[in-house]
């Protein structure tokens, strides 16, 4: 593990301790790390822990993102940038595993790190979108968070591989998909292909929605209206299960946005879902 302590940019107004490769799981062979930055101060401070997307296939903690965490660290909070394995290697459940182990880390720790674990908000963009919607959903015990925020994820999988007519994989149009509408990432995620005998069954289990239950976290879907990776109908579907359940869903919609950060960061009228963000964790926290 190493320490930095990390003097941020003036306009965040903050001085903090930024500790890499922090060992929190072994599986086998495979060691797993996550990053942590601490604001300076006594704490208990709230927190996010971080789950990167690429498609189950890509990805690493390192670097996450300033456009999302330096908002949040002048609003007081520390987080935490973890990393899962990868498929095709390791396929579900191993990702949901890994987030898992990292989030019971990080509340057996909770006063090392000087944050309150009873304000622990996860949140992940992509395929960490699917794997926080999946993990506030259906968590082992004591793992419970304050709140998740997914962002352009996929929720509920069963509506999305047996969508009707033309299939969109990996912003392409596929006009027959087949029995299944299965993108590369999806299927090395899951271990299946479209004609595997028990397919339905593991995109059932796989699938957020298939846990939404009324006493879950409070979820805030943000998606843009132009993501043609991930279509922003996952998350008006996830919204309509939960509010369907009781449950407290919100759905932040970023009109033009696509399938990431980029173009949303750039553009001023993009970029006001950070503030919304802050004002909703501001009440589901409070």
């Amino acid at each position: 593990m190493r320490t930095i302590l990390l003097f941020l940019a003036p306009a965040l107004l903050a001085a903090g301790e930024l500790k890499t490769d922090i060992e929190f799981v072994k599986r086998g062979d495979v060691v797993l790390k996550l990053d942590a930055y601490i604001p300076d101060g006594p704490g208990p401070f709230p927190a996010v822990i971080w789950v990167h997307g690429g498609g189950f296939v890509t990805g690493d903690k390192q670097p996450a993102p300033k456009s999302l965490l330096d908002p949040l660290v002048q609003a007081g909070f520390a987080w935490f940038s973890v990393n899962y394995r990868l498929s095709p290697a390791y396929t579900f459940p191993a990702h949901t595993d890994d987030v898992e182990s990292a989030v019971q880390y990080i509340k057996t720790h909770a006063k090392e790190f000087k944050i309150d674990p009873q304000r622990l908000v996860l949140t992940g963009a992509s395929a960490g979108g699917h794997l926080v919607s999946f993990v506030g959903a259906r968590h082992r015990k004591g793992n419970s968070v304050a709140a998740v925020i997914p962002f352009f994820g996929e929720h509920d999988l069963v509506d999305r591989v047996h969508t009707k007519g033309p299939c969109m994989i990996d912003g392409k149009v596929v006009p027959d998909p087949g029995p299944m509408c299965l993108s590369p990432g999806l299927a090395k995620f899951l271990g299946i292909t479209a004609t595997s005998p028990n397919a339905d069954e593991v995109v059932r289990k796989a699938s957020p929605a298939t846990y939404v239950r009324k006493n879950m976290p409070p979820y805030l879907l943000i998606h843009g209206s132009k993501d043609f990776n991930v279509p922003i109908e996952q998350s008006e579907r996830m919204l309509e299960i939960m509010k369907k359940a009781g449950a407290q869903c919100e759905l932040i919609r970023v009109e033009g946005g696509g399938h990431g950060f980029g173009a949303w960061d750039k553009d001023p009228a993009m970029a006001g879902y950070r503030q919304q963000m802050l004002d909703w964790l501001k009440r589901v926290l409070r």
